[in-house]
């Protein structure tokens, strides 16, 4: 039985550059800014940043009660700058599945931190906050 009619090609989403994936995977800081309700940009928030295969993760280090954070809920839209990259992102909750692989990365980049750090970037509750970065 043949359709009556093909099913529309829904638009894939952008994928990060190997430029941009290296530039922001090796930066040690990624500043990024959310889309509130009212379509403007918030404030600037400096934060750490990950790169787990072809793909940018970022953390709130104060889990799911700090400000920027919780910015980042309304749209789940904002703008992002590091390594000299400047790109809109789409904000997107990553599954529990990725946390260890995130947890590696994040103690592998910022190993050389003091330990109380990196054990708080990495602990349950920052873990809850883990959102991967889409270009838009």
């Amino acid at each position: 039985m043949t359709p009556t009619s093909a099913t529309p090609a829904t638009p894939a989403t952008p994928a990060w550059t190997s430029q941009e994936l290296d530039s922001i995977g090796h930066a040690e800081e990624l500043e990024i800014a959310s889309l509130r309700r009212d379509g403007e940009l918030g404030s600037r928030r400096t934060i750490w940043v990950v790169r787990v295969d072809d793909d940018i993760y970022v953390r709130s280090v104060n889990g799911p009660g700090s400000d920027w954070y919780r910015g980042t809920r309304a749209r789940q839209e904002g703008r992002i700058q590091a390594g000299g990259v400047l790109k809109d992102v789409t904000i997107v909750d990553a599954g529990d599945e990725v946390n260890d692989a995130v947890d590696t990365a994040y103690r592998t980049k910022y190993g050389h931190y003091a330990a109380y750090i990196v054990k708080a970037i990495t602990s349950p509750e920052a873990g809850s906050t883990t959102m991967r970065l889409e270009p838009r």
